[in-house]
């Protein structure tokens, strides 16, 4: 068999262009060397925006587009994707009061916005948002972007993708990929050792930090295209206020801090940006990235928040497209779609750069790169498209929540509203017809057992971080124990099937 596309990487830009692909009939094949969302995909500040400070680059097309995309991927996916609303409050000797309200301004109607709420005025001295914040800061504005499960938004396109008919590997390196006459040989090799061969008519190289090391190491370039490597780290903290907004602070460098309310108990607080040397593999937050975002907010809020006040810490490399800027948070946040086709030879697509918010962009740009080697393929779909478990209105969600626990009252309201933001319309089929706890298998905390194995039989993860780390945020809820218990069933059900395998 003959594939049209193989594409190397299981981020969001390789899920994503998998179910377009697969959407406009093309045979797919993707293969991603770990699990799921395990590198960059995973990293990010968790927004569906804009990217306000954008504008100060200049980068009008990017905005508008990711303005655009915001409310399209809210209504493709309300269950993973919920607006929220930003404050950012006045700095004195900083950017200018006009500058930020033009900068709104830009930033309300750029995109075209229909669904979300516009930018208003905030008086910190009477407002909720100023309870928590220092005396100093009186006024701001308030605006609207919106928040998304970024892991989960890559299972869902990768089921997506398979529901079209692409086949999705993880844990399958691709080690080698050669030219012959008008299609690629690619070479695959699975965590346990197996090589296979597959022939595609077309290569998407959508590694991520990676993408430069799969030009030279996999496709045997000599000059491969390179990126600039910048890491973004981010604290997890005890919850610093009780209110449901967001905020986004101005630094003294130039850049922007946001602290906004996670997973119930807890403030996610980020961004850095520096320069990455080495693996991209194993990104780690340094001892002075966590020192400026303690700074950061702290120059901001009342009662300053410390060091042992950290929960998690996570760092992700965002593969951006080397451009020449001179500092890290300059660099392009743009992708670059580079399309090497010699004459009579396999076209090769390689992805650079790009932000969670304008994957679906993306996609449909790659396939119009690749459109003149496949005119069979069929037009764009993904725009009014939701993605699974999101067919449903993004006003609906509160009814369907109450409805989901008219239907297992056995089940707390917070795990009733996990499970509904994870699974939306398929929690359903994950639940199936439980009418106890004791039919939803054995317990890990606030992980069933049947909950689980749709993890394992319906999305890829074989690991136990691949659960309470991507597939969700459960190992910030869950105790040793628990955990420990988890690997050992995942563990258990990983040599069941191996078993299978090789009887079978």
């Amino acid at each position: 068999m003959i594939y049209d596309l193989f594409i190397i990487g299981g981020g969001i830009n390789g899920c994503g262009i998998a179910r377009d692909a697969a959407g406009r009939g093309l045979k797919v094949f993707l293969a991603e060397q770990g699990d799921l969302a395990s590198g960059t995909s995973s990293a990010s500040t968790k927004l569906i925006h804009g990217g306000l400070r954008y504008l100060e680059h200049y980068e009008f097309r990017l905005v508008r587009e990711a303005l655009i995309e915001r409310e399209v991927l809210l209504k493709a996916a309300p269950h993973i994707i919920w607006p929220l609303r930003f404050v950012l409050p006045y700095h004195n000797g900083l950017r200018p009061w006009p500058i930020l309200r033009m900068g709104l301004f830009l930033y309300d109607h750029l995109g075209g916005r229909k669904i979300l709420p516009g930018t208003r005025g905030v008086n910190l001295r009477t407002d909720v948002t100023g309870q928590p914040l220092k005396e100093q800061y009186v006024r701001g504005y308030e605006y609207s972007d919106c928040w998304v499960e970024d892991a989960r938004l890559v299972v869902i396109n990768a089921r997506g993708a398979q529901e079209k008919g692409a086949v999705i590997r993880t844990r399958t390196k691709c080690t080698s990929a050669r030219r012959v006459g008008d299609h690629w040989e690619i070479t695959i090799e699975t965590e346990d050792g197996r090589v296979e061969s597959v022939r595609a008519r077309a290569l998407i190289n959508s590694a991520g930090p990676w993408v430069s090391q799969v030009l030279g190491a996999v496709v045997g370039r000599n000059d491969p295209d390179k990126i600039r490597m910048v890491k973004g780290s981010h604290l997890v903290v005890d919850k610093l206020y009780d209110h449901d907004r967001c905020y986004i602070f101005q630094n003294a460098d130039g850049r922007i801090c946001f602290a906004i309310p996670y997973e119930r108990d807890f403030t996610l607080i980020g961004t850095t940006d520096e320069d990455h040397k080495g693996d991209p593999g194993s990104p780690h937050i340094s001892e002075a990235e966590s020192e400026y975002l303690l700074k950061a907010v702290s120059e901001y809020f009342r009662k300053p928040v410390s060091s042992d006040m950290v929960r998690w810490a996570y760092s992700g490399i965002r593969p951006l497209y080397d451009d020449g800027a001179s500092k890290a948070q300059e660099a392009t946040r743009d992708y670059v779609l580079k399309l090497d086709h010699p004459q009579g030879g396999a076209p090769l697509l390689s992805v650079f750069g790009g932000k969670i918010t304008t994957f679906r962009r993306l996609a449909e740009h790659a396939m119009e790169k690749i459109e003149p080697f496949f005119p069979q393929m069929g037009k764009p779909w993904t725009h009014d498209a939701p993605l699974p478990g999101g067919n449903f209105g993004y006003e609906e969600v509160d009814d369907r929540i109450a409805a989901l626990w008219r239907k297992y009252p056995f089940l707390d309201e917070v795990t009733v509203r996990r499970l509904f933001r994870a699974y939306g319309t398929d929690v359903e089929h994950v639940l199936g017809d439980a009418r106890t706890a004791a039919d939803l298998g054995q317990s890990f905390g606030p992980i069933s057992e049947r909950e689980i194995d749709w993890l394992r039989d319906k999305e890829w993860a074989r690991s136990a971080d691949d659960v309470l780390w991507r597939r969700s945020k459960l190992g910030l809820h869950t105790t040793k124990p628990q955990q420990e218990a988890l690997r050992t069933y995942m563990a258990a059900a990983n040599a069941v099937q191996e078993l299978k395998r090789v009887g079978g």
